[in-house]
């Protein structure tokens, strides 16, 4: 068995507005630059109704509803002789009940499956549960990025754990020395920052009710909320959240200290506001959300952080490298954020903290590991078929010389 040639990636990709699509774009980026001999190429998920104009490494689209694209895609795959397929998974983004208009596309692939896991659900429907054990089974491995995660894939899916990689979300390189903030408007001002798309369950209210209480003690502080509304909550509920938000900061007396920036910032614009930032906070409301891009982003920036006690954040500022409050506690973020700002000592130790924990999550590492997971998958895989063909052919038995009087002679 020779060196992996062609990976393939299955999921959604930049210019579609997600976090998914996001993941697979800078995952696709990171192996192709650090594997040059690699064909690394994605097959993008359309939602419905929508087309986006992709770069040359989409060789392939989906429509998420189009059972019969699925089933061209695995054609596409086979005959491609496609080497690894790396599979993003969220329930949400391939069509049928729970996701499951994905499962026929993988049960026609002739090569490993590294499935990358985005959410796993402790409590499932039945529905969903039958998916993710299909899932599971068809997967030569399973990327989680938390410990939580594979505990998750172990006692509720009962998945053993050689099968399990725990990788973490990959970061980019953001500068530790401060920018100007100018550049952003903000100069001599204390910068709180959230960003990512919005949607009802981030939480952001609760950090605009704590504004008041902080205004107090440091009047030069603006909270900065970056990104657009999530795509899907915009098409359903137009801007109602955003407009909610606002007319709560007017109602609070704080409109003029929070700044929202409405749109889906480039990688280098995101890397800019991360620089500026004195505080991030990540008050999110779903208390099972395993991973966030955005919270691994501020992480690996070295920026002192704030959160509520989701999964994923309950695991990644453990030893210091951020702070939790809990959930809806608007006294409680107040309360942090004004001890941060009044102590740049403390403040600079969460910062050096989360700026080492980082560097084992840049994008070259995490590219790495995933090679290697894609290398055990292939060796396992090969491992698997010999064994099946083996057992067919041993199955068949040998042929067996025909008993005395048995033959027939012709004269």
């Amino acid at each position: 068995m020779g060196a992996i040639r062609t990976v393939a990636m299955l999921g959604n990709h930049l210019p579609r507005q997600c976090g998914i699509a996001t993941f697979t774009t800078d995952l696709s980026d990171a192996i192709a630059h650090g594997f040059p001999e690699l064909d690394c190429f994605v097959l993008a998920m359309n939602d419905t109704g929508q087309r986006y104009t992709y770069p040359a490494r989409v060789h392939f689209e989906i429509a998420e509803s189009d059972i019969a694209s699925y089933r061209r895609a695995a054609d596409f795959l086979n005959v491609n002789a496609v080497d690894v397929v790396c599979v993003q998974h969220e329930y949400g983004i391939f069509g049928g009940k729970a996701g499951s208009h994905v499962l026929p596309l993988l049960r026609e692939l002739r090569m490993p499956i590294v499935t990358t896991l985005h959410t796993i659900l402790g409590e499932p429907t039945p529905v969903q549960r039958g998916a993710m054990d299909e899932l599971t089974r068809l997967s030569r491995r399973l990327v989680v990025m938390s410990a939580h995660g594979a505990a998750l894939l172990r006692d509720v899916y009962g998945v053993p754990q050689e099968k399990i990689e725990l990788i973490p979300h990959g970061i980019p390189s953001v500068p530790f020395a401060r920018r100007n903030k100018d550049q952003l408007g903000v100069e001599g001002k204390s910068v709180i920052l959230t960003f990512g798309l919005l949607s009802p369950d981030k939480g952001i209210e609760h950090v605009i009710d704590a504004l008041p209480a902080i205004l107090e003690r440091y009047p030069d502080t603006v909270y900065i909320v970056l990104g657009a509304t999530h795509p899907h909550v915009k098409e359903r509920h137009g801007e109602t959240y955003r407009l909610m938000l606002e007319l709560r900061a007017q109602r609070l007396g704080v409109d003029s200290s929070v700044i929202f920036h409405d749109r889906f910032v480039s990688k280098g614009e995101l890397i800019e506001f991360l620089a500026a930032a004195d505080i991030y906070i990540t008050p999110y409301l779903n208390p099972e959300q395993i991973t966030s891009g955005t919270l691994a982003y501020a992480v690996g920036a070295g920026k002192a952080v704030i959160s509520t006690p989701y999964l994923y954040a309950r695991e990644l500022l453990v030893e210091g490298r951020g702070i939790l409050v809990p959930f809806r506690d608007p006294q409680a973020i107040g309360r942090e954020v004004v001890g941060l700002l009044g102590d740049d000592a403390k403040r600079a130790a969460l910062c050096e903290r989360a700026a080492a924990h980082g560097r084992d999550m840049a994008w070259p590492v995490v590219a790495r590991r995933y090679l290697q997971s894609f290398e055990r998958a292939r060796t396992d895989h090969a491992d698997r078929m010999r064994t099946v063909f083996q057992a067919k052919t041993l199955a068949r038995g040998r042929p067996s010389c025909p008993r005395s009087g048995s033959i027939t002679s012709r004269s």
